[in-house]
């Protein structure tokens, strides 16, 4: 065998989530392996959907439950396929003991009343797109527990802000399925890869660009937006930025973290408060941009600084790459100023 063939055959595969996670987790706090078995479960949830996700034009699973969820938001078959996986996960995994998901109107208890955390969750953001084959994803971010372990997790798990997260990702299901998420130790993707069944490190430290030529946002809402949004869009049109708006969070958000760009859910006549979930869309996507070197703003503060007060708190969102926020933020303040 010669050396042109020994460098051909049997290419290493590359570093698989499972040995990622394990040579990561001398950088958290208490590494006492509880963190990296979430990592895993919702690892492993996100699998199954994956699945699911890919067979949806082939089975019953499409389309909608005909009822709506506590948001008041029509509920798809997937989205209650995915809220059981991920619980079921969680719950059998055996580290949270108790998970908030946007489809469920309070806590749902798992029982593991041992478990040191709690996780948030989206089980599937941009379900309105599944019909029609366009990517969808999952949000969640986790906290270390304060209340008492050994007793069933309370409210105070939930609302301390999200200074505290100790972990918080996203899973794109598109043309390739991506499982990003931090710890605070800077941001790490994978991509999954269907005949080992594995997730594999792809971008192993992701960086959002200082600014970009794209920004993400619901045109349709033009005259709902504030002045300065619309200010703001009509100069990025100007400078011959381009519009790119998906309709499913994760996957514009996503494209802005790699390439450079800015997502923009404003306040509305409709929803003065915002419409994103400040707990499952808001807390932990500002966390992992932050990571990333990037900004997420409310348009009166960051993200990360807004205290929670209930569940399903709503707040605006303008999140991406640092320049292009600020930019943003200049003409909110310029408002405030000149009315």
């Amino acid at each position: 065998m010669n050396l042109t063939t020994e460098n051909t055959i049997a290419q290493p595969v590359g570093t698989t989530l499972e040995r990622y996670i394990m040579r990561k987790q001398a950088e958290f706090q208490f590494a006492t392996g509880e963190l990296s078995q979430l990592l895993r479960d919702i690892a492993l949830a996100g699998k199954i959907v994956n699945r699911e996700v890919n067979r949806a034009g082939l089975t019953s699973i499409i389309g909608s439950m005909g009822q709506q969820n506590v948001q008041g938001e029509a509920q798809q078959r997937l989205d209650v396929e995915a809220n059981i996986r991920f619980i079921r996960a969680l719950t059998n995994g055996g580290e949270a003991c108790a998970v908030l998901s946007e489809e469920e109107d309070d806590i749902i208890h798992t029982g593991n009343c041992q478990g040191k955390y709690v996780v948030a969750i989206d089980p599937l953001d941009g379900s309105s797109n599944i019909d029609v084959n366009i990517s969808i994803g999952t949000i969640f971010s986790i906290y270390r527990r304060v209340s008492a372990v050994g007793q069933p997790a309370g409210p105070e798990d939930f609302l301390q802000g999200g200074r505290t997260q100790v972990a918080a990702g996203y899973i794109l299901y598109g043309s390739s399925t991506m499982l990003v998420y931090t710890t605070g130790h800077g941001v790490a993707g994978f991509t999954y890869e269907n005949s080992l069944g594995e997730f594999f490190l792809s971008h192993p430290d992701i960086r959002i660009p200082a600014t970009g030529t794209v920004f993400s946002c619901n045109e349709g809402y033009w005259f709902d937006y504030p002045e300065y949004v619309r200010s703001y869009l009509t100069e990025c049109k100007r400078q011959g930025q381009s519009g790119r708006y998906v309709g499913s969070l994760v996957a514009d958000y996503h494209r802005n973290l790699l390439t450079g760009g800015i997502y923009l859910y404003p306040p509305t006549r409709k929803n003065p408060e915002g419409k994103l979930r400040l707990l499952y869309e808001g807390f932990p996507l500002a966390y992992l941009i932050e990571q990333a070197g990037g900004r997420a703003e409310t348009g009166t503060g960051p993200v990360l600084d807004v205290e929670p007060t209930d569940f399903h708190q709503r707040s605006p969102l303008f999140v991406g790459s640092p320049e292009l926020v600020a930019r943003l933020l200049a003409g909110a303040a310029e408002a405030e100023v000149n009315p």
